[in-house]
């Protein structure tokens, strides 16, 4: 049988100060965190004893982000007692209140929008600048090919946000003739955003938080 580690979750790195919106619990956060890092310990472990590649590997950077995205909104909804997944296709946000709308579908309503990015200090690319409730899971993942796939770090969670932001967050990101519009918030934006963390592990980022000219408190 091939031996992976698996990532848990730090509870000491969670911010048990922090308020959150829609009665969320950190541990929720704690939890669908958790679920994620079950879920790539099972997966990675029968593809490496079956002579394939970690998920990790097989999918694209954006791919990546994508999947994490839509799993851990399925992961906070299955903990939290009053949002549910959005059942709009493309509808915004990924998480509504439970039956606040016809359906549990709504193509622009309220609740959180779940963003997962590998980018230190979670300042993430959105469709459009709006307002609403953002939350964003910075990971990171061992692509280091010199050593063996069961040798290599499993995905791990950095950093997680979330806070209210509004249009006038934003800065508007400039595209080419086919490329599609999107924004991000702006410096000021996201240093209020970081602000209002739940996980912040430091562990083994610290140089690529210096890059990006990050640095919190505690």
């Amino acid at each position: 049988m091939v031996q992976i580690r698996k990532a848990e979750v730090d509870p000491s790195k969670l911010n048990r100060k922090l308020t959150l919106p829609y009665q969320l619990r950190i541990a929720d956060f704690q939890m669908a965190m958790q679920d994620i890092y079950d879920f790539f310990f099972d997966v990675n472990t029968y593809l490496l004893e079956n002579g394939l590649q970690r998920l990790d590997d097989m999918l694209r950077p954006a791919n990546l982000s994508g999947t994490l995205s839509d799993m851990l909104t399925d992961a906070v909804a299955k903990h939290s007692r009053t949002l549910i997944p959005n059942l709009y296709h493309n509808g915004h946000p990924d998480l509504i209140v439970r039956d606040r709308y016809p359906n549990n579908m709504v193509k622009a309503g309220e609740g959180v929008e779940i963003k997962s990015t590998r980018r230190p200090g979670g300042a993430v690319d959105t469709h459009g600048a709006r307002n609403q409730t953002l939350c964003t899971f910075v990971y990171e993942v061992d692509n280091d090919r010199s050593k063996a796939a069961h040798d290599r770090d499993p995905l791990m969670f950095r950093e997680a946000y979330i806070a209210h932001v509004s249009e006038a967050d934003f800065r508007r990101n400039p595209r080419s003739e086919l490329g599609t519009r999107t924004a991000t918030l702006d410096a000021a934006g996201i240093a209020r955003y970081r602000e209002s963390w739940v996980y912040l592990d430091l562990a083994n980022t610290t140089t690529q938080r210096k890059r990006a000219g990050i640095g919190w408190r505690g």
